[in-house]
């Protein structure tokens, strides 16, 4: 009996200290993965996700920015200060379904114009970076329409239409800063 139960316990032992190399000989291995992501601001190219700037957990200036270079409005966001209120402020009308500033994100919600009840429309923003810049924002609009039987179908909308509220958002955010700039 007594051997058994030694026999047992010394398996049992051997294991776990097999276990414990087992995992000790992976703690050593450095191991990476280089997805390819988009490069900010390049119209959809692709690199390697060690080549793109890194910062730290929270973006290379922290959680709340603040560390950004002397000139650069940024503000206490991820993102240009200046386009994020100009954003805001050019599609007020539309109901936002999510607003993101430290990555730079607006989406909206579908709105439909008094004008056109048989149309709606819908936004997508992002705000490229901290440096007031005319590729600073890209806009993506969806347009659809109803069909006979009431129901939406997806419809093209002109490169303009995108390009324009990029533009209004550029002019509002220079009026921003310019009235910023008389105080």
């Amino acid at each position: 009996m007594f051997r058994a139960v030694s026999l047992r316990s010394t398996l049992r032992l051997s294991v776990a200290f097999a276990a414990i190399l087992a995992v000790a000989a992976c703690s050593g291995r450095k191991v990476e993965y280089n997805y390819p992501v988009e490069i900010p601001g390049s119209d959809g190219r692709y690199a390697p996700s060690d080549q793109i700037a890194k910062g730290g957990l929270f973006g290379e200036d922290g959680l709340f920015g603040g560390g950004g270079k002397k000139g650069e409005d940024g503000g206490g966001i991820g993102v240009n200060a200046l386009l994020w209120r100009a954003s805001l402020e050019t599609i007020s009308f539309m109901p936002i379904v999510s607003a993101d500033p430290f990555g730079g994100v607006i989406i909206t919600d579908w709105y439909t114009p008094a004008e056109t009840p048989e149309e709606r429309f819908k936004l997508n923003l992002y705000i490229l970076g901290r440096q007031l810049r005319a590729d600073g924002v890209k806009a993506t609009v969806f347009r659809q329409r109803r069909d006979n039987t009431g129901n939406w179908i997806d419809a093209s909308t002109e490169t303009a239409t995108a390009t324009q509220v990029e533009n209004a958002i550029l002019n509002r955010a220079r009026q921003i800063r310019q009235s910023a700039g008389a105080r």
